[in-house]
């Protein structure tokens, strides 16, 4: 079949030295000025998300949550779940909800599970981020948190995106004087260009600089944020410095599926993505995809049904292991799938479901270094601006995760001291033959590993390029409208006599960003249109051993 053609706005690089590849230009050139340092990937990935706090302060920060997946050159690979979780003095009645019934049964009355005090969630980033760059990076911490104090102190150009972003949230960030003096000087929301200076930031990155992840679990930005929550003018929250002082990181150990003779590999519950991805990709291993084509009705409605079915039994068992039982192993089992094939339809029945929330607001990083460490990690805030307010003195953005429980008691998804909500983040590592073939992620919500999946098709089944197949454009659903992106509109009518409720989107998740891995050693870095993705190839490299002086020449004479 005649596959839909489309053209890449964005091109990658190639370097044999390392790749950094974030969503936004200074959060790639602070992994690679560290890479370029001498640091390894652990060590880049944690000087971009730092960066990134300062120059994507929408999407991410210090107090914020998230995962990382590491893969170690000797081939171990570690998932550091740095997710925000429940204070301790919650219950599942501390909200009320707006509705019993979708689509509205996320929300609770004044907001108060997402703006303000009364949002914030243990944060979990920070944690995540000292513990791997202390376990396996090779620099100095102060090394690694430099990039981000500097940009800081002296202050960046701020982007369209970002600018857009503030003005999106305006009417939010202005009931917080002390966010609003900072985005909004005089009311009025930066422009892009402007040159936006976090003073109070840099100093508490100076803190963390010195103390390391104690300066916030424990220590005084800890107390100075578990005060802000106590005595707020709003509604007080539950967080405590308690809460901050006792949250561990915890390790877990990563799913891996298999699909035409690739490994996938990625983070365990309370993600979704190892667990469904691999699912997925094993209801759609006995059909012929390839064959399909790209961007044909009949590929899509296959695809938007494998999609349906991940999310029926992402609703029917996920969530934080130590609450919930999540049976990983029935799920990406080839049995099971073979069970799936039966609920595969040949014409779609739009229905109405009662999903969970996740904010689309998100950053993403993937980083290699020479020597075969890979990173690629996911890290939030969760909405934009998180709670949208400031912690005064420290230029802190907490998050608003509490957002993503429900309302309700007696739920999967209700509240609990302790409890760590699902997560669509997709961190994810292909192999091949044990060798590097991919890593792969983005943000994006309930859409993220939905579209890490539909990339993984890409390169496997339909053999796109890199740049092609995180570019390409992408579907989405959970069984009632299926989301399209504008370039498929000439097959929306034929989608449409295939039974779906057809939505146009100007994009359907985030900003992808990924590396391939070549056999010659050579590291390929993509970022998609979604987002201010952008690559950072790290060439050349260190003389050859015994070069010290010009040839011919003895070291005590001035070569003239």
């Amino acid at each position: 079949m005649t596959a839909l053609p489309f053209d890449c706005e964005k091109t990658p690089a190639l370097g044999r030295g390392g790749m950094v590849v974030t969503n936004h230009p200074l959060g790639s050139a602070a992994g690679y000025e560290i890479l370029a340092a001498g640091g390894n990937a652990i060590d880049a990935a944690v000087a971009s998300l730092l960066a990134l706090c300062v120059v994507e302060p929408m999407m991410v920060g210090i107090a914020g949550g998230g995962l990382a997946h590491v893969r170690l050159a000797d081939g171990q690979h570690l998932v550091f779940d740095g997710m925000a979780q429940a204070p301790a003095n919650t219950h599942p009645e501390i909200y009320d909800p707006v509705s019993d019934e979708p689509p509205n049964h996320m929300e609770t009355v004044g907001r108060r599970s997402a703006l303000g005090a009364s949002a914030v969630a243990v944060p979990g980033n920070l944690a995540a981020w000292c513990k791997m760059q202390a376990d396996h990076g090779v620099l100095l911490f102060s090394d690694v948190i430099a990039p981000a104090i500097k940009l800081a102190e002296r202050g960046f150009a701020i982007t369209p995106y970002l600018s857009g972003a503030i003005s999106e949230a305006a009417e939010d960030l202005s009931r917080d004087s002390v966010i609003a003096d900072v985005l909004m000087p005089g009311g009025t929301p930066l422009a892009a260009g402007a040159r936006l200076v976090q003073s109070e930031f840099a100093d508490a990155l100076r803190q963390i600089e010195t103390h390391g992840a104690a300066a916030l679990h424990g220590g005084s930005l800890g107390a100075a944020l578990a005060n802000r929550i106590a005595t707020g003018a709003e509604d007080a929250g539950w967080l405590t410095l308690d809460d901050l002082r006792t949250y561990q990181v915890k390790m877990r150990n990563a799913v891996t599926g298999t699909y035409r003779g690739y490994e996938i590999v990625g983070p365990p519950p309370p993600a979704s993505s190892g667990v469904h991805i691999a699912q997925m990709l094993n209801i759609l291993e006995p059909h012929d995809v390839a064959g399909l084509g790209f961007g044909t009705a009949e590929g899509l409605h296959l695809m938007a049904e494998v999609i349906r079915i991940g999310f029926e039994d992402r609703r029917a068992a996920s969530g934080d292991p130590d609450f919930i039982d999540v049976p990983v192993e029935k799920l990406i089992s080839k049995a099971y799938s073979a069970d799936c094939q039966s609920r595969l339809r040949n014409v779609a029945k739009p229905t109405l479901v009662a999903s969970g929330y996740e904010s689309h607001d998100t950053t993403h990083v993937t980083v290699a270094d020479a020597n075969g460490n890979v990173v690629s990690a996911t890290h939030t805030i969760n909405g934009i601006f998180g709670a949208r307010f400031m912690v005064p003195g420290t230029g802190i953005i907490p998050n608003n995760y509490m957002m993503n429980f429900d309302p309700h008691p007696g739920r999967a998804l209700s509240v609990a001291p302790g409890k760590r909500v699902p997560t669509s983040m997709a961190p994810m590592i292909v192999l091949k033959d044990n060798t590097l073939a991919f890593a792969i992620g983005l943000p994006g919500g309930l859409r993220i590993f939905p579209s890490a999946l539909q990339a993984i098709v890409n390169l496997i089944d339909h053999g796109m390029s890199l740049q092609h197949a995180i570019e390409a454009p992408r579907i989405w659903t959970e069984g009632y409208e299926l989301e399209i992106e504008k370039t498929l509109a000439p097959i929306e009518d034929a989608l449409g006599s295939l039974g779906h409720k057809v939505r146009r989107m100007p994009h359907v998740g985030g900003g992808m960003n990924a590396i391939a891995f070549h056999p010659d050693g050579m590291l390929e870095g993509a970022a998609c249109w979604r987002a201010d993705g952008t690559v950072a190839a790290l060439g050349g490299g260190r003389a050859r051993p015994g070069i010290r002086f010009w040839p011919g020449r003895a070291p005590d004479k001035d070569p003239k």
